[in-house]
């Protein structure tokens, strides 16, 4: 198993790191050494279509460019298991996952007792939160466009049902966490917070099509999503990875080549809408190994421009390769039925 591990993560590496990696990497991060490396998470661990989507993840919509790789090139990590799948939640470490294109094996199947580094971002699907939010905050802009239909919505007598469902997804990541620590007693777990999906003040209509009123609101679910996280990583003696804070100012409002996370509108040659772009991949890994070797979390201009071009190049990459295209064909096609 270990060999099939290493050839998938040289392939995928050799593939989309060698300019990535001077670009996330912290100086000293191969002195940290990590032996076997697994990633568990949703679709904002396995980045859907971010280029260049690794068209053999059945329907778990993984990228060779998605922060895991990052790392794992980053710390020279050569058994690496990239487990993480598009839709999960807490209950499919343990339960297989159905996907468009088969089943999906439970993720905690690719952890050993000798996995020595865990990373871990999941929890925005449960109880179908992130799911509800972008499933139902747009549809209500029209009927009060200044004000906050989408937290009237999922407020009843009082009680914000969300946060509610928070409060129980925290339980639930703290038990994925007590099982990681069972199969894999010597891991490293990092848990892996969420980017900035809308900004704590002003509106972009066009890109986030909330109620003026509701970018507060989305903003605040994510806050209590990521305190979920974070409370959960505190409980079980995990790691946190803060993503929210550093990407301030990288949010889907944010100018094209600034902003972490795709707005609306699905791009199949850059990200999954309402998804963090390659920009908000490389800012996640950046900060995860800056975690992992001490340094300050703080993302510098210089280190966002380069991953703004390195996005660009593999867009172009991307968008003249007969596979992909093959690919995204098929995506438009099941999408137009």
């Amino acid at each position: 198993m270990k060999f099939h591990r290493a050839i998938a993560a040289v392939t995928g590496l050799l593939m989309t790191t060698a300019l990535t990696v001077a670009a996330v990497a912290p100086a000293d991060a191969g002195q940290h050494r990590f032996r076997e490396y697994v990633a568990l998470g949703d679709s904002y661990t396995s980045a859907p279509f971010v280029p260049i989507p690794d068209l053999l993840s059945l329907g778990c919509a993984r990228s060779y460019s998605n922060y895991p790789k990052m790392v794992a090139a980053a710390l020279g990590i050569y058994d690496f298991t990239d487990a993480s799948c598009g839709g999960a939640d807490t209950t499919n470490m343990l339960n297989p996952q159905s996907t468009i294109l088969g089943t999906a094996a439970p993720q905690f199947d690719a952890l050993s007792s000798e996995t020595d580094l865990v990373t871990l971002g999941i929890g925005g699907n449960d109880f179908g939160v992130f799911g509800s939010i972008v499933g139902t905050c747009p549809g209500l802009r029209a009927s009060d466009p200044t004000g906050a239909p989408c937290k009237a919505h999922f407020t009843v007598d009082g009680v914000d049902t969300l946060k509610a469902d928070l409060v129980k997804t925290e339980a639930r990541i703290k038990v994925v966490v007590q099982g990681i620590k069972q199969r894999s007693p010597e891991a490293t777990v990092v848990l892996v917070g969420y980017p900035q999906i809308a900004p704590a003040h002003g509106t972009c209509p066009d890109i986030l099509p909330f109620a003026d009123g509701d970018y507060a609101y989305l903003y605040s679910i994510e806050q209590a999503l990521n305190a979920a996280v974070s409370n959960a990583a505190a409980a079980t003696g995990a790691t946190y990875v803060d993503t929210v804070g550093p990407s301030t100012g990288h949010d889907a409002c944010a100018p094209d080549g600034v902003a972490w996370i795709q707005g609306k509108d699905l791009n199949l040659l850059r990200a999954a809408n309402y998804h963090p772009r390659y920009e908000g991949q490389a800012g996640v890994a950046s900060l995860t190994l800056k975690k992992l070797t001490g340094k300050p979390a703080t993302i510098t201009a210089s280190e966002q421009a380069t991953w703004a071009a390195k996005g660009r190049q593999l867009t172009k990459q991307a968008a003249t390769s007969p596979a992909v295209k093959a690919a995204n064909d098929r995506v438009r096609t099941s999408a137009q039925r």
